[in-house]
């Protein structure tokens, strides 16, 4: 996949600040319509022992649910990790991931906020609009708003709002678990946005693609940390023993 450069990466807090009000308008919080064809997943993780951070995408047929394509990256952070601004330290190595796949998806899903943020600029607002392609946040906790109580099945949400305005939604995926926290990103609507999500799911809080990326970048961090491959600046090869590669070997993240 291809992606915008549309800013410096190099940028002090009051730089990326400015640059997150300044792109905000430039968000399409519309437009998507139905259920996708296909969906990747992207999520990060950081190491627990250096800078270095992993990124990993999968996607989906969105109708079957099964895995089509992967990718991942590994390097080092360049940007401090500051609340509020955590796309200026995880949308690099996000986008050098997403440059690897052999496919290009139609919804990207991530786990992180999209306007539902305190300055309605989250990760999935973010690459959303750095990749030009319809976007949604589904994060594991709130960060911004209140919302109302969310009904017991699956299936319920309750509208998240957040100085005034309506910027997400609780969605419970999964019936007596906690709800997750759904937000757009760019290029698609909140209703979208939810349907999207809750028809991802198959039987855990997370939907898949999701839950899948998750275990990628575990994986990653996992075998990278405790088989000491970790290297200045970025990691190009690749560990065979933990990274799956075809459906066969990523269709055992499945029952992780």
């Amino acid at each position: 996949m291809r992606f915008r450069k549309l800013h410096p990466w190099r940028v002090s807090y009051h730089e990326a600040v400015r640059l997150q009000d300044r792109l905000r308008e430039c968000l399409v919080l519309k437009g998507f319509k139905g259920l996708p064809r296909t969906i990747a997943g992207a999520d990060v993780a950081y190491s627990k022992q250096t800078n270095q951070v992993y990124a990993g995408i999968v996607v989906f047929d969105f109708r079957s649910m099964e895995p089509l394509d992967k990718s991942f990256a590994v390097a080092k952070a360049s940007f401090p990790y500051v609340p509020g601004l955590l796309s200026f330290r995880e949308a690099p190595i996000l986008l050098r991931a997403f440059s690897r796949l052999k496919s290009e998806p139609d919804v990207l899903l991530f786990d992180g906020q999209g306007i539902a943020h305190p300055r309605g600029f989250g990760l999935a607002s973010h690459m959303g609009l750095l990749l030009d392609k319809p976007s949604v946040g589904c994060a594991k906790d709130v960060l911004v708003g209140e919302y109302g109580p969310v009904g017991s099945e699956a299936g319920s949400y309750s509208y998240l709002f957040y100085k005034g305005k309506r910027v997400g939604a609780a969605v419970r995926t999964r019936k007596l678990v906690k709800p997750v926290f759904v937000s757009q990103g760019h290029k698609i609507s909140l209703s979208s946005s939810i349907k999207i999500v809750f028809s991802s799911c198959r039987g855990y809080r997370l939907p898949e693609p999701l839950r899948w990326a998750h275990n990628l970048v575990s994986q990653l961090r996992s075998s990278f940390e405790e088989k000491s491959k970790i290297k200045a600046g970025h990691y190009e090869g690749r560990s065979p023993e933990a990274i799956p590669a075809t459906h066969n070997e990523i269709t055992s993240l499945r029952s992780q």
